[in-house]
């Protein structure tokens, strides 16, 4: 399970990557810059202007590393990966799962109170260790309002009621986003969310690491033979990984949020590390993105205590500690789906 912890990427522009032997080599105007074995890599992430040999990408495919392909800033292009592996009877009851709108709308209730949850626990822990630096009542009201969408959650209700919640507890939630950053706001702020493109800085921060914990949750999620295209609470649509995209819901505000808060809160990022474009799209510098890429890796290589699986694990397994939850649950060797609960 390790090989979810080791991702590698490449941000280098003009990085060549060939297959020698059995490692990867990152070549830089013709010089190896950097060699590693491919058994030691669970996936390869190229930013911008980087490249790969057919021969590396057959390797990969063959070794099971898949390797995705991002703009410079961090919009996903496309993904090379080899046939897909697993219990083709996991993946039918997937498919009919999908198709049955009682059983997507339990599921999608799952991966929303797993989200709301954890973005009321957000909200908490910034009352809870910076009273002095917030508003604490719009805060503790955002709570309160989260903790009643999570009662209304456990009710009988719709896929698209279960849809209707979650919007309501986005909107709650960066409605007082902006009260959680507590250092530098004037180049540091945040109005409302802004995707594509980001319009500020801390939405910008937000958008690239959305797309790699999607990566992640993506990988995961083949590891244990799903579909991640097949998903419950995001319907089909060509090109979209609907279901990492379910399942990376419940780690937005933990792993995502919370580390560009820490990052911003702790000073670790500049503003002259971004740049506004012509459109007003704000993207970051070479520099920036590989300390928040430094950072991601740490935070994924940090333990915590699984709250269904009661064991200590890597944060950057939890992604196929959900994948492989999931899977038991429509082998039907679970009752229910317990989504991640940050506690």
């Amino acid at each position: 399970m390790k090989k979810h912890l080791n991702t590698l990427f490449v941000t280098t522009q003009g990085a060549y990557l060939a297959k020698e032997g059995e490692t990867v080599a990152v070549k830089v105007e013709g010089k190896v810059r950097l060699q590693l074995p491919v058994h030691t890599l669970g996936g390869i992430v190229c930013f911008g202007n980087v490249s790969c040999s057919p021969f590396l990408m057959g390797f990969c495919a063959e070794r099971d590393v898949a390797i995705s392909f991002l703009t410079e800033h961090g919009r996903f292009l496309a993904r090379v990966q080899g046939p897909v592996s697993g219990n083709v009877l996991l993946r039918r009851q997937q498919y009919r799962n999908a198709d049955d709108s009682c059983f997507s709308s339990c599921m999608a209730k799952s991966f929303v109170t797993g989200k709301v949850y954890n973005c009321r626990t957000v909200i908490l822990r910034a009352l809870r260790d910076h009273s002095d630096k917030v508003d604490e009542k719009s805060l503790a009201d955002a709570a309160e309002r989260l903790s009643s969408i999570l009662m209304h959650l456990q009710q009988d209700m719709s896929l698209d009621c279960a849809r209707g919640f979650e919007g309501e507890a986005a909107k709650i939630y960066f409605g007082v986003f902006d009260q959680l950053i507590t250092n530098r706001k004037v180049d540091f702020f945040f109005r409302e969310r802004s995707r594509r493109p980001p319009l500020d800085r801390m939405n910008c921060l937000l958008s690239f690491l959305y797309t790699l914990i999607l990566h992640d949750a993506r990988s995961a999620l083949e590891s244990v033979g799903l579909d991640p295209a097949v998903g419950f609470l995001h319907r089909d649509r060509p090109g979209r990984p609907g279901l990492a995209l379910d399942m990376m819901e419940e780690f937005r505000p933990f792993l995502a949020d919370r580390l560009v808060l820490s990052l911003v809160n702790l000073g670790q990022l500049k503003a002259k590390g971004f740049k506004i474009t012509e459109t007003g799209a704000v993207q970051m510098d070479d520099d920036t993105r590989k300390t928040v890429l430094v950072a991601y890796q740490k935070r994924k290589q940090e333990e915590i205590m699984h709250p269904f699986l009661n064991e200590k694990m890597a944060v950057g397994l939890l992604f196929y500690a959900q994948a492989l939850v999931l899977a038991r649950f429509l082998r039907g060797d679970l009752d229910g789906y317990p989504p991640f609960l940050w506690k």
